[in-house]
């Protein structure tokens, strides 16, 4: 069992919010959620329509997308450890939906890429699931885009630097 470590969210130093701006820091709040919890659902009935786990689904659209990635940017592009991701590519290596080929640049690197079934079957997977958060920020002017960017870049930055080392090695892993 993995522990959890995070420091403080809210920094002794940092005011608390004013009774006025609560409403708004909670609705703020349970929207993130909410985007965050129907993209894993969305996900997660889409991958399984075509027998897909979320996490394969994914790996398949990135590498749709990327044609050729080592383990260590697809871990790094899916938010999961090395040791995650590899798991999720033996399965799909298993179902011949992938292939590894080490670089003979650096033998230590190993490349990941969709095999002709893999293919295929992306090309089937029509909708990304993400497809829908891009149609809802294309309805945003410019402004609000940039707007919305800068906010969000603030708030990543923040939680990086409040969240300890290690504390995404605690999140669980939908591979099972």
């Amino acid at each position: 069992m993995r522990i959890l470590r995070v420091r403080s969210i809210v920094p002794p130093a940092a005011p608390t919010p004013d009774t006025e701006s609560r409403p708004e820091i909670d609705a703020i709040v349970e929207t993130m959620i909410y985007l965050y919890t129907e993209s894993r659902r969305i996900t997660k009935g889409l991958a399984s329509q075509f027998g897909l786990t979320g996490p394969q689904l994914t790996v398949i659209k990135l590498l749709e997308t990327f044609e050729n990635l080592s383990l260590s940017s697809l871990s790094e592009r899916i938010r999961a450890q090395n040791s995650t991701v590899t798991g999720i590519i033996d399965r799909m290596e298993r179902e011949s939906l992938v292939r590894r080929e080490r670089s003979t640049a650096d033998r230590r690197v190993v490349h990941i890429s969709l095999s002709e079934k893999g293919q295929k079957l992306a090309k089937q997977i029509q909708v990304e699931p993400m497809e829908i958060f891009r149609g809802a920020l294309q309805s945003l002017s410019h402004a609000e885009l940039r707007d919305l960017l800068r906010i969000m870049n603030k708030l990543q930055r923040y939680v990086r630097t409040h969240v300890a080392d290690g504390a995404m090695d605690a999140a669980p892993s939908e591979e099972t």
